[in-house]
């Protein structure tokens, strides 16, 4: 028996709009040329139904034009360090906080400028703007002189190239920091403007405090109706779902706690509906698991040394009962190099290397909601229990019955 032509259609539609949200999810900002062009395509033909799913249920503004499609994600969770900006690299080292101020410096300086731009003459910019007293005073300074510097700014570059905000014209970044030469940029002024993801500009915000101001630029409307403050607390809840590994239950405020209670299954659904992430719950929280692992920005387990490593101490944190100090968890890499250095890279043999190793695994098993730094070391959260070695069980609040847990936790998304 065939299939109806119109449930076919549908069917695709259906898909298609999937496909809109995941990419958007992976990628907020998504440029119609390059390698998210077909992306792009697919947001664009969903773009009023995308911009409707993500106002209702998130708060998320979403702009879609010719050139790109931007969803200007806030996080729910504002003071989560463990997701840096990376450079565009192979190795992939987060940014400092030198290169940060070095970012928001060159985007002001691009912001007043030409169509147009040399390396040379935004580093200019940036110099000269780094001379204000404010950032002195916060011990913020730059001659761009050094190399080290001006590696900064080529990492800087080549992140905006990246997100689109720059094309290369001419030249080579490397020529410029080894004072061989320079490079020439288009500035993509509509992609710039729309990189800014706030709810209020910079410039209105008059806080003097980091956190204070943060709050300020994202702060939401007054709520000043039961109807406000419920749809504030839906669209909080549905971020954290979708940005973070594991929504714990011990992390919301009492409202909060409340009404995922009485609209967890909702909730969960409408995600499911949008993305296919499934929801496991368990009596510490909720995770979206990710069935076709690829809405991630942190993947575990992970192929290579470092990928072993973390997944081997996770399964000692696992087992330990309670905060693990940091000289423990370099003894045990110590005592695994023994036991499985014959399929560990040479260098993760070396002597000295276990701080190393193990400072790469806490980074990924703090993304993860896996595991907390603590002043003593780090201590393992219930999520952990999924790399326990031997079974580890599902339990539904309030329901006695129980499940295997799946080994397959991934962190749903990232933003530029």
């Amino acid at each position: 028996m065939t299939t109806p032509l119109g449930e076919v259609l549908d069917g695709r539609r259906t898909a298609e709009f999937h496909r809109a949200a995941r990419a958007l999810l992976k990628e907020p900002l998504l440029l119609a040329r390059g390698p998210h062009a077909e992306a792009h395509r697919l947001v664009r033909q969903h773009a009023a139904e995308l911009r409707d799913w993500f106002d209702r249920n998130t708060g998320w503004s979403l702009r879609v034009d010719a050139e790109a499609a931007r969803l200007r994600r806030t996080p729910g969770t504002l003071a989560d360090p463990t997701h840096p900006a990376r450079e565009a690299s192979r190795a992939g080292a987060p940014f400092s906080r030198r290169r940060y101020v070095l970012l928001c410096l060159a985007l002001a300086a691009l912001e007043r400028g030409e169509a147009q731009i040399a390396l040379g003459r935004l580093a200019e910019q940036v110099v000269l703007d780094a001379a204000d007293p404010h950032l002195a005073a916060a011990g913020v300074e730059f001659t761009l002189e050094r190399r080290d510097e001006r590696l900064d700014l080529a990492a800087v570059v080549r992140l905006l190239l990246r997100y689109g905000v720059l094309r290369r014209v001419a030249g080579d970044e490397d020529a410029y920091v080894s004072g061989a030469g320079d490079v020439l940029y288009d500035v993509e002024r509509r992609v710039l403007a729309g990189l800014l993801a706030a709810r209020h500009g910079p410039s209105l915000i008059t806080a003097d405090g980091f956190e204070e101001r943060l709050a300020a630029l994202t702060a939401e409307s007054a709520l000043d109706s039961d109807e406000l403050r419920f749809r504030a607390i839906r669209q909080t809840l549905t971020r954290r779902l979708l940005d973070d590994p594991v929504l714990y239950y011990d992390e919301l405020t009492d409202d909060e706690l409340a009404y995922l209670t009485r609209q967890r299954a909702f909730l969960t659904a409408r995600i499911t509906e949008l993305t296919g992430l499934v929801a496991e719950v368990r009596a510490e929280g909720i995770a979206m698991v990710d069935p076709l692992d690829d809405l991630t920005d942190v993947r575990m387990p992970e192929q290579g040394t470092h990928g072993h490593v973390t997944l081997l101490l996770a399964e000692h944190l696992a087992a330990a009962d309670g905060e693990v100090s940091r000289g423990e968890l370099e003894r045990r890499v110590r005592e695994l190099a023994a036991e499985h250095g014959g399929y560990w890279s040479k260098s993760a043999k070396q002597p000295g290397a276990e701080g190393e190793l193990v400072e790469q695994a806490l980074a990924k098993l703090t993304a993860l909601g896996l595991a907390t730094r603590t002043p003593g070391g780090v201590a393992p959260l219930p999520a952990l229990a999924r790399y326990a070695v031997g079974e580890t069980v599902v339990v539904e609040p309030g329901d006695r019955t129980s499940r295997k847990a799946p080994r397959n936790a991934q962190r749903k998304a990232s933003q530029p």
